[in-house]
């Protein structure tokens, strides 16, 4: 059973209905997380960018600054701040969030056929296509960048002028590179041959963490070419990319 409370009051009435309930199971789906409580009710965060889930053993504290949500046990608590979502769900309303999403590259039931339909007949870039989360579910913007250098493709390559040869290489590297950014906690996606051991190059040192070879490196040289990483502005996120690895279409 878990105590549930608003101490920022946004969400009292949620809290109120699960207040004393009992977890009884927890699964992502892309950026979504849902808890489901004895009775059918989810509740369904999503963190966005600034969101964040705070977790301490023991009696929990009292509450600092704008906490959302706060579940305790009688050993551990968690404090949810800042999420774009925090709802609760009936099964109709999981499913209906299910069905506006793409296949999700950590999921064991994803269909990337599913993905690859959209993709295929789209005249978007792929870029863009990546980071639309009804396209495909979980990717962002370090995998966005990072995916596609490995895989050699310019940004603006729309989806119908990828192939289906390409795309599958691309899904399966998300596979990959998202397995192990949720294994080691971090996310790296360079090439044993790129690391800084291998290259007797300094480690990365970014906020970010994770050894990467675009993502927010423009203008150094790009660790596989040497050409300068570039960056602009695409649907309000920024895009980097190596002109020499990726050639333009």
């Amino acid at each position: 059973m878990l105590g549930a409370v608003s101490p920022q009051g946004r969400f009292a009435a949620g809290a109120a209905r699960l207040d004393g309930r009992r977890l009884v199971e927890a699964s992502a789906y892309g950026k979504h997380l849902l808890l489901r409580f004895a009775g059918e009710e989810h509740l369904h965060v999503h963190l966005g960018i600034y969101g964040r889930f705070g977790f301490g053993a023991g009696p929990a504290p009292a509450p600092v600054g704008a906490v959302r949500l706060r579940l305790r046990s009688e050993e551990h608590y968690a404090d949810l701040r800042g999420p774009n979502a925090c709802e609760l769900l009936e099964p109709g309303g999981v499913a209906a969030l299910q069905g506006r999403l793409g296949p999700d590259p950590l999921r064991a039931d994803a269909d990337p056929e599913r993905a690859w339909r959209r993709v295929g007949a789209s005249r978007m870039p792929v870029a863009a296509l990546l980071m639309d989360q009804s396209v495909v579910a979980g990717p962002g913007n370090i995998y966005r960048a990072e995916v596609l250098f490995r895989q050699g493709v310019h940004p603006d390559v729309p989806g119908r002028g990828l192939g289906r040869e390409r795309w599958e290489a691309i899904w399966g590297d998300l596979v990959v590179l998202m397995a192990a950014g949720v294994r080691d906690g971090r996310i790296d996606t360079v090439r044993p041959e790129h690391t800084p051991e291998a290259m007797g190059r300094p480690p990365r040192q970014d906020d970010h963490g994770g050894e990467v070879y675009v993502y927010r490196r423009a203008g150094a040289p790009c660790l596989v070419c040497g050409s300068e990483v570039r960056a602009r502005v695409l649907a309000g996120r920024n895009l980097f990319w190596c002109p020499g690895c990726q050639p333009a279409p």
